[in-house]
């Protein structure tokens, strides 16, 4: 596997982006820049990133396709159509969304976000992207949530089945999908059933961690790799089942000291298990 991340610059450029993420030891990262009017820029920077030997792992797409405000809704899917175009482009890993949301909150909870009415919605929404650009480079993914499908393994698996197309390929975040004590203690086994089921088609995964909090409600706190409980022993063992160049993405932190102290306990778990990364 490859593991990544992003590096902060005050002035970035293609040469010193991917020179940055060689000496952090990044082998994959995301799309480095919007990619939307600098297709020439974009280009320097994947010929670097190939220079370098660096994959980019994923090309976001973050909206709402399945908005029930009808004008959200088609310019979520024209904005997803041409990020997976841009994925194809450049030969992504993938390109991702979520699957979005019927509320207000496009990456938010609603009660008919689990009703079978919105299932069926993901599968339209998900053909009608893929079948507008047809990758043969690239796949499109849903990033799991809690509060939409794909939820578990399970559904990410309905789903695959469901849409029935071989640009759609899975992103794996198993943070995303912890949101029960029940589940947090036993996290190991949910990755492990997740890969069982879905590991053919895994193309990109999420590297962060969760902590549990001993207040009421049930409080989750999403922390740096090592500072909760995710069994990254076995989320690394099962990975390296995977093609090599499966990427391992460190999320959400703001400096380059957190991505260096959170890609150091990453590595010293793979040391232990000799997994290459």
């Amino acid at each position: 596997m490859r593991l990544g991340g992003q590096v902060f610059l005050q002035e970035k450029n293609p040469e010193n982006w991917a020179q940055a993420l060689k000496e952090a030891g990044f082998r994959a990262t995301t799309c480095p820049i919007n990619g939307e009017s600098d297709l020439h820029e974009l280009d320097e920077y994947v010929a670097m990133a190939q220079q370098h030997d660096i994959v980019i792992a994923e090309v976001g797409a973050w909206s709402n396709p399945i908005s029930r405000d009808e004008d959200t809704r088609r310019k979520a899917i024209a904005y997803c159509i041409q990020r997976l175009e841009l994925a194809e482009r450049i030969g992504a890993q993938c390109c991702v969304n979520i699957a979005g949301s019927r509320g207000e909150q496009w990456d938010g909870p609603d009660p008919d976000n689990f009703s079978d009415d919105t299932f069926e919605l993901i599968v339209e929404t998900t053909r009608t992207i893929i079948d507008a650009v047809n990758p043969e480079r690239t796949v499109f993914a849903l990033e799991m949530m809690p509060w939409v499908y794909p939820d578990s393994a399970d559904t990410y698996l309905a789903l695959v089945t469901a849409i029935d197309r071989k640009g759609f390929g899975v992103h794996f975040d198993p943070v995303n999908i912890i949101s029960s004590p029940r589940v947090y203690y036993r996290n190991g086994d949910i990755i492990r059933d997740f890969f069982a089921k879905l590991g053919p088609y895994i193309r990109n995964c999420h590297a962060k961690d969760m902590a549990l909090r001993g207040q009421l409600t049930v409080h989750l706190d999403e922390v740096l790799p090592g500072k909760g409980i995710l069994d990254y022993r076995t989320f690394l063992t099962e990975l390296s089942k995977l093609n090599s160049d499966t990427a391992l993405i460190i999320e959400h932190l703001k400096t380059n000291e957190e991505y260096r102290e959170a890609a150091a306990y990453i590595r010293g778990v793979a040391s232990e298990l000799n997994i290459s990364l």
